[in-house]
C-alpha cells in the first residue's frame, strides 16, 4: 500500500508577479526559494510544508470553471471574508450568489472567488 501526504499545487499564469502579488494580498503567503529551477517560477508557501507554485506562462490559454478549484480552510471564515470586501474580490456561494458565503449540508461554511487568471479558490471554515 502507498502512502501519500499534499506536497503542492502548481498553476500556470499570464504574469507572475501579478499572481504573486495577489497570493501575497489575499492569503498572506510567503515566498520561498525555487529550488528546481533558475525560471522566473515563484514559489509560495501555504502552511506546514505545503506550496503553491506559479508558472509563467504567458500565452496559455487558461480555461476553469468552479468544479476545478482548490479549497483552503481557516478558522476565522467571517474576518476573511471581511478581509475579501476590504481588498474589493469579488466572492459568492457555490451556485454564483454574489457576496453569500454557503453552508454545506454537513455545516461546513465556505465562498469561493477566482485568481487573476480565473482560477477558482474555496475558503471553509473546516478546521
Amino acid at each position: 500500500m502507498f502512502a501519500f501526504s499534499f506536497n503542492h499545487i502548481a498553476l500556470s499564469v499570464k504574469n507572475v508577479n501579478e499572481s504573486f502579488q495577489f497570493y501575497q494580498k489575499v492569503f498572506q503567503f510567503k515566498e520561498i526559494e525555487n529550488t528546481a529551477s533558475n525560471s522566473k517560477t515563484r514559489w509560495l508557501s501555504i502552511h506546514e510544508g505545503k506550496q503553491l507554485h506559479l508558472i509563467p506562462r504567458p500565452t496559455a490559454e487558461i480555461k476553469t470553471n468552479k468544479a476545478v478549484h482548490f479549497a483552503l480552510a481557516t478558522s476565522t471564515l467571517a474576518a476573511f471574508i471581511i478581509h475579501l470586501k476590504k481588498l474589493n474580490i469579488d466572492y459568492s456561494d457555490w451556485i454564483n450568489s454574489p457576496d453569500k458565503d454557503y453552508i454545506r449540508k454537513d455545516g461546513i461554511r465556505q465562498v469561493y472567488f477566482q485568481d487573476p487568471d480565473g482560477y477558482w479558490i474555496e475558503v471553509n471554515d473546516n478546521v
